[in-house]
């Protein structure tokens, strides 16, 4: 680069910088629940037990044979070694495969030519509900993804609002360059849910730009606006294109996906924060209630106790009973008598409406016996901010690539009715729930999963919390 092109070139060895650095809240979780799966496969062995792996796939803790697992990892080292290339990427396994694929596309300095002859597709892109760390990321990923394959993205300002107001713009390779780090949303987005009038809008819209599918970005007020959409194709043809969800939300509520972008950064944000907290109440006694967002959804707050070693967590979905709240009282004294400098306790913010954030704390300050004070710290919307994790971004370009694929798939297919999705990680690999499907999944009154995957959770966080062994 220096020699033939006379560019200006540094090369920077980052080193054993990378070993250090606190932990991020996934592997504070992650290492927890390894941990505890290790000592119940230990506890549960005989002596002819074959020696396990202890690991993680998909968010689920998973044993492998170790021999096993020992042997493959060799069989990489040796293809790499005698430059076997291809066997050595076979053995990566599939999730590989999909991250170095998407990963030649996003790095090219200029797209592929369209094909000779090939249709062209208007795919309009829009983010919705609330903000989300890495919707630019989800974006910048399915414009050049699309673009690569010769088709033309076209960016919608402010939502569904920018729908019905017909605002509209195409965009192309280099209009989305450097908006994979970036937080909040280039695009804008809005809450607004189409009705009335705002359906026959959206429809000249669409019909004006001749958009061949929409992609929308976002939580539970996006998918709800494009469900709106879908139930109103018997009234406007325009709507007879193929629609999909990709889940964008802080609050990981969304139908059809265990993972939520932007949760992870969320998640890390409250970490941190609560991190430092810790700092405060260390030095004076003090047990803090700590209350974070997630609507009624209580994963934000029961994976933050697990990140950060909370004594108690309260979720709405179990709810808060005053016989409860005593015997975490008890359980706060019975600490602080023998030793202990500082509690956590952490809410979700619409966990009771009656026992507050407040009055926890006054509850609790009242009983204390003068062993400790109780502060509130309510953290808001600082959680919906900041630049996306690794952990976000990457998963905003694997979800961007399969709903891109999707659409392109279905749209040169035109087999029946147009496809009205929403993709998700569900447990090993990314699925499509059809919009039919979600209300007999999804707790529309709550905003949240019937079945989530995190409720099994709960013990662990209570076992660690306990002042010492219960035999």
């Amino acid at each position: 680069l220096e020699e033939k092109m006379g560019e200006d070139v540094r090369v920077t060895v980052l080193g054993h910088v990378q070993r250090g650095g606190s932990p991020t809240a996934y592997d504070r979780i992650m290492s927890t629940l390894i941990g505890q799966a290790a000592v119940k496969a230990a506890l549960d062995a005989t002596p002819d037990t074959e020696p396990m792996l202890v690991g993680i796939q998909n968010n689920r803790i998973h044993l492998a044979p170790l021999m096993e697992c020992v042997n493959t990892n060799q069989r990489v080292n040796k293809a790499i070694q005698a430059l076997d290339f291809e066997t050595a990427y076979h053995l990566r396994g599939p999730g590989f495969h999909a991250a170095f694929d998407i990963l030649r596309t996003l790095v090219r300095a200029v797209p592929h030519p369209p094909k000779p002859g090939q249709r062209q597709l208007h795919i309009a892109i829009l983010n919705a509900g609330a903000p989300a760390p890495g919707m630019n990321a989800t974006v910048r990923a399915a414009v050049r993804l699309a673009v690569d394959q010769g088709h033309q993205p076209l960016g919608v300002y402010r939502g569904f609002r920018g729908l019905i107001n017909n605002q509209l713009q195409e965009l192309n390779w280099m209009d989305v360059n450097g908006w994979a780090p970036t937080g909040g949303s280039e695009l804008g987005t809005s809450r607004r849910i189409p009705e009335g009038g705002d359906f026959y809008a959206i429809a000249r819209t669409l019909e004006e730009h001749k958009v061949d599918a929409l992609l929308v970005v976002g939580g539970w007020a996006g998918y709800e606006a494009a469900y709106s959409l879908y139930e109103e194709r018997r009234n406007f043809p325009a709507f007879n294109i193929p629609i999909i969800c990709i889940p964008a939300s802080i609050d990981n509520n969304l139908p059809g996906a265990e993972y939520s972008i932007g949760s992870d950064t969320a998640l890390n944000s409250i970490t941190e924060v609560i991190d430092k907290i810790k700092q405060s109440a260390v030095a004076s006694n003090r047990c803090f209630i700590i209350e974070v967002m997630g609507g009624y959804c209580g994963y934000l707050a029961l994976m933050s106790a697990i990140a950060c070693g909370a004594e108690r967590v309260y979720l709405h979905e179990e709810g808060i009973r005053l016989a409860a709240l005593e015997e975490d009282l008890a359980l706060l004294v019975t600490g602080f008598e023998h030793g202990k400098r500082l509690a956590l306790m952490i809410r979700n913010e619409f966990a009771n409406p009656l026992y507050t954030a407040p009055f926890l704390a006054a509850l609790f300050e009242e009983e204390s016996k003068d062993l400790f004070t109780v502060r509130t710290s309510v953290l808001g919307h600082m959680q919906q901010g900041g630049n996306p994790t690794p952990a976000d971004r990457i998963m905003a370009a694997r979800m961007a690539s399969e709903a891109v694929n999707f659409i392109v798939q279905v749209c040169q297919a035109r087999d029946g009715d147009p496809p009205a999705v929403c993709l998700g990680l569900m447990e090993d690999r990314l699925q499509l729930t059809p919009f039919r499907e979600i209300r007999r999944i999804y707790d529309v009154e709550h905003e949240r999963a019937k079945q989530q995957w995190w409720m099994e959770l709960r013990p662990i966080v209570r076992i660690l919390a306990q002042p010492g062994p219960q035999f």
